[in-house]
């Protein structure tokens, strides 16, 4: 069993600043990416944010979000700077993870939180 929990969304300002948090537990061989997606009400889920052996953004968050991982804890984080209303959305946390004794990778989410930039 794999599980991953972000925590740190919530209600914040234009212009603020949130830091999300994604936490994995379980038997966890191998972890080969961790990544970010949002999802605003209407819209698809979209990729904000992966790191792998370098980091990928989406155009629209580049320059304002910074993702980092511990990889030995396979913990993903997602600083997040100068947020603007169109940031507005659940944001959901991504894996791929080989557990203990599988040989394949799988794909693994966590429930997603919430993130509002509101004045």
């Amino acid at each position: 069993q794999v599980q991953l929990v972000e925590s740190g969304g919530g209600l914040v300002q234009p212009g603020g600043s949130l830091r999300l948090s994604c936490a994995s537990s379980g038997s966890i061989s191998s972890c080969t990416a961790m990544g970010w997606y949002r999802q605003a009400p209407g819209k698809q889920r979209e990729l904000v944010a992966e790191i792998t052996a370098s980091t990928n953004y989406a155009d629209s968050v580049k320059g304002r979000f910074t993702i980092s991982r511990e990889k030995a804890e396979n913990t993903a984080y997602l600083q997040m700077n100068n947020l603007q209303p169109e940031d507005t959305a659940v944001y959901y946390c991504h894996a791929v993870i080989r557990r203990t004794g599988w040989a394949i990778y799988n794909h693994y989410w966590g429930q997603g939180i919430q993130v509002t930039v509101s004045s």
